[in-house]
């Protein structure tokens, strides 16, 4: 037989409890008669018919007598040390004095002599020896089955622990994934309705071709919005491009009016950040600064990179009249642009970002981003 087979075999037998005793009981007692052939019947040159039969009798005696052991065992299993340790030795002591007496017994009837019970004592130490060994072998393979059950139960609450966590986890972020997706998509619906009321507006004023040229420019930009996952990052050398694409729109309603001045540090146009995060705040300097000053205004993004930490400046230079601060920085305040960048920041970097809103002297607003930094 393979090894394979053997391990197969005895997986079986230690699945069925009464499967399992018996063939222990099977090896305990083969093992008995083997060391009783080899250290008296061999030793002493006893080997003929009466001699081995004795020695394979004794041990299917001893067979008969463990199992009103084992059910003493099993009954005070339960109970305290102390009655355990009384009982199992009073019932070993007893059980081996009958094993002992039927033993010599045996003897007597199947090799004739009759002068062995003077020989009593030792045979009756030899009796007790092995049922103490069988005691120990019961007691120590009951435990390591109490010890393996309990290994099985800890692994099971392991597992199912586990999996509670990893069912957390995932749920967690299937929610996390869900709130920069509400976050992300509440931008566009807002940023449509400015752009469509502006074409609404060049159709009424019988401006046409600028009309025709916005739609184009803004579905172009919807398209890259669309095509791109909130749930990602990209780089700001991209963020820039569809920066651009929306500048463009902008450009249609305001002309010369509009003038940029953007500063980029070539470390920072690899660096990483959520797609459309700067469009918001160019749209909040649009509608309070562009839109509200005759003469318009400047707008002006800085991107570098200091203390591994993504420093992005976005500032205007303010409308002609006066800002309220204290309404600005307020969360109800702000658009829901302006709101919806701090949330979404606040979902994707938890506390590790930085994100300020000020009035500048000037009169215009200051946005301060600071993010780690991620370098595509």
């Amino acid at each position: 037989m393979s090894e394979h087979f053997l391990q197969q075999k005895y997986n079986s037998i230690s699945e069925n409890p009464i499967y399992l005793f018996w063939f222990l009981q099977f090896c305990f007692w083969s093992f008995v008669s083997l060391i009783s052939l080899v250290s008296l019947t061999l030793w002493y040159v006893q080997i003929d018919v009466a001699h081995l039969n004795h020695t394979f009798l004794q041990s299917f005696v001893g067979v008969v007598f463990s199992l009103p052991l084992y059910w003493v065992f099993m009954r005070c299993w339960n109970t305290s040390i102390f009655i355990r340790v009384f009982v199992s030795i009073t019932s070993v002591l007893l059980i081996s004095f009958i094993w002992t007496v039927i033993r010599v017994e045996l003897y007597i009837r199947l090799t004739g002599t009759d002068e062995i019970w003077t020989q009593f004592g030792g045979w009756y130490f030899s009796s007790i020896f092995i049922y103490f060994c069988w005691a120990g072998f019961y007691h120590g393979i009951r435990y390591y089955q109490l010890l393996q059950f309990e290994h099985e139960i800890m692994l099971k609450k392991e597992a199912e622990a586990k999996t509670e966590q990893l069912k957390r986890l995932s749920a967690q972020t299937v929610a996390r994934d869900a709130k920069i997706k509400m976050l992300r998509y509440q931008l566009n619906p807002h940023f449509l309705c400015n752009t469509l009321n502006a074409i609404n507006s060049l159709i009424e004023s019988e401006l046409a071709e600028k009309a025709q040229q916005m739609t184009v420019q803004l579905s172009k930009f919807l398209r890259y919005s669309l095509d791109n996952d909130p749930d990602t990052k990209i780089a700001l050398e991209f963020e820039l491009k569809a920066l651009k694409l929306y500048l463009e729109i902008e450009k249609t309603r305001f002309g010369e009016r509009l003038q940029l001045d953007f500063k980029i540090s070539e470390v920072a146009k690899s660096a990483l950040i959520p797609s459309l995060l700067l469009q918001p705040l160019i749209e909040n300097s649009m509608k309070h600064v562009i839109a509200q000053n005759e003469e318009g205004g400047v707008i002006s993004l800085s991107a570098d990179v200091i203390d591994n930490m993504l420093v992005l400046e976005l500032s205007d230079t303010g409308a002609a009249k006066c800002v309220d601060i204290n309404k600005i920085k307020s969360k109800t305040g702000r658009g829901v642009g302006l709101r919806n960048i701090d949330e979404r920041l606040k979902a994707l970097y938890n506390d590790n970002y930085v994100y300020n809103l000020n009035v500048r002297p000037s009169g215009g607003l200051k946005n301060t981003i600071k993010l780690p930094l991620d370098i595509g």
